[in-house]
């Protein structure tokens, strides 16, 4: 089908920045923004996630006024039919929305579809960088991205002469410390579009997790180039030490929120990047928080966002270990008022109530306890990409499957993400009051987690003998005497 140079833009939700609009090819032309009340309904999304979805998609068409073609239908066909003309549209960024654009391409309603401009890396160009390969290491791809785009390098060195300052970054929480003492995250004003928005979702009586609250992260490019701001000014600096850290009464550490714009497409990731490694320059941020958070925008997310179709459609069904433990309902329901361990109880309460925790939460503490109890994995995938803020297909796979679950054999990590509650008690404050014992394996005291350890290790004895990187942890399991008893409990629990 040739190409129409006045042919509607189709927008999808998370590409809403000017990036994907506002360009020499794009400028002046229509705009045609959907929302189809059977994508929105289709899931049991997270209240918030419904909420910073439309309230973008509104504010956007509220910036762009008559440029815009605003419909509200059941379904994208519908929309498309009344739009009365061929559209082109950016790649969407799943496998279901990008069939649902071929077909629409077959019938004629799209007549062009662009590759995504919400990523810094084209998957052209991933292509040629990953050859035939299967298995990945995100370092290597790290540091060709750093070279790539000349990200903190000086000629064909990293600046500090070091790529990784992964060492520099894992500080235990302050002790005695209930927050790091930082300025608190940037928070958007909500005005007459939020409030319209929570009218329609209150209305909606689609199905759903967590609770309502206030917007907390940006929608709108202005926003998030402000929340960007503020996290770089204020935020940056103390983010590199405590990355990995967790306080109960600091839901935000210094993290800076802005996985939402991002994941929105509202902030192009060089934006974010380019912004932090100015700081390093003038001496406002240490070398190592900026390029810890360079290596999760340039280097992580990247490499998620290329692997989702790089493994292809049939990975989320990986599951090497053999996880067959359906989610229990506590879970799902996210109710952490159900759960005895403080730090779990502390996780699935902040997902209730903002739809989000930073990465060690997901990873050292959901992820972890999910990985003892071998719940299902495509479950658990699933799960996460609808109850977090800012999951969407492409980003929960490589991250839930390979990363957390160990799901894939190895594709993605070398070793399984498992770890007793002594890592939990090392870098965050949930140990010292809690009813369990981090130190315990065995008894009304045993933490889940340590507990849970073992039986891991246990249930997977050949996986991680044949691991160097765990076979240690055999040894040692096979020298615990309480060995019997602990397995013998851990079989039975079902209290956390």
């Amino acid at each position: 089908m040739a190409q129409d140079s006045s042919a509607p833009l189709w927008l999808f939700g998370d590409q809403l920045g000017p990036h994907v609009w506002d360009t020499d090819e794009f400028a002046g032309r229509e705009i045609v923004l959907v929302e189809s009340s059977r994508a929105l309904g289709r899931k049991p999304f997270h209240r918030q996630k419904r909420h910073l979805l439309l309230s973008g998609m509104r504010h956007l068409a509220e910036q762009l006024g008559d440029r815009v073609t605003y419909l509200r239908t059941k379904t994208y066909r519908e929309a498309l039919d009344k739009v009365g003309r061929p559209v082109v549209v950016h790649q969407p960024t799943s496998f279901p929305a990008s069939d649902l654009v071929q077909r629409f391409r077959t019938e004629g309603l799209v007549t062009e579809v662009r590759p995504t401009p919400t990523f810094a890396l084209s998957k052209a160009e991933f292509d040629d960088w990953a050859g035939d390969r299967d298995s990945f290491r995100m370092e290597e791809f790290y540091r060709t991205q750093r070279e790539r785009f000349d990200v903190l390098m000086e000629g064909t060195e990293p600046v500090g002469g070091t790529w990784n300052l992964d060492h520099d970054n894992r500080e235990s929480p302050p002790k005695g410390a209930e927050t790091l003492g930082v300025t608190p995250p940037w928070q958007p004003d909500e005005d007459e579009i939020d409030e319209q928005v929570r009218a329609d979702l209150d209305a909606a009586g689609w199905p759903t997790v967590g609770d309502d609250g206030p917007r907390r992260f940006a929608v709108t490019h202005d926003e998030a180039t402000e929340a960007l701001r503020h996290f770089v000014q204020h935020r940056l600096d103390t983010f590199g030490p405590y990355e990995d850290a967790v306080l109960d009464e600091d839901w935000a550490m210094a993290h800076s929120l802005l996985s939402v714009p991002l994941n929105l497409g509202v902030l192009h990731p060089l934006e974010a990047v380019r912004a932090a490694e100015q700081a390093y320059h003038d001496g406002t941020a240490r070398l190592a928080s900026v390029e810890g958070f360079v290596r999760q925008i340039l280097g992580w997310r990247e490499y998620v966002w290329q692997l989702y179709w790089r493994f292809g459609r049939r990975y989320t069904r990986s599951n090497r270990l053999r996880a067959r433990t359906p989610l229990p309902d506590w879970w799902t329901d996210l109710d952490g008022d159900a759960v005895t361990a403080r730090c779990l109880s502390s996780a699935l309460t902040d997902v209730r109530d903002r739809g989000w925790t930073h990465h060690i939460p997901r990873l050292m503490i959901l992820g972890n306890h999910a990985l003892q109890r071998g719940y299902q994995p495509a479950e658990l995938n699933e799960w996460f990409a609808t109850a977090f803020v800012d999951g969407f297909a492409w980003v929960m796979p490589a991250n839930v499957i390979g990363m957390s679950q160990h799901a894939d054999g190895g594709r993605m990590a070398t070793k399984p993400y498992a770890s007793g509650g002594a890592y939990i008690d090392r870098m965050t404050d949930f140990c010292s009051g809690c009813a369990f014992d981090p130190k315990v394996r065995v008894g009304e005291r045993a933490c889940p987690f340590t507990a849970g350890y073992w039986q891991f290790v246990h249930r997977n004895r050949e996986l991680m003998e044949s691991n160097h990187r765990t076979k240690r942890a055999v040894a040692t399991m096979d020298r615990l005497k309480d060995l019997d008893a602990l397995l013998e409990q851990e079989s039975a629990r079902e209290r956390f």
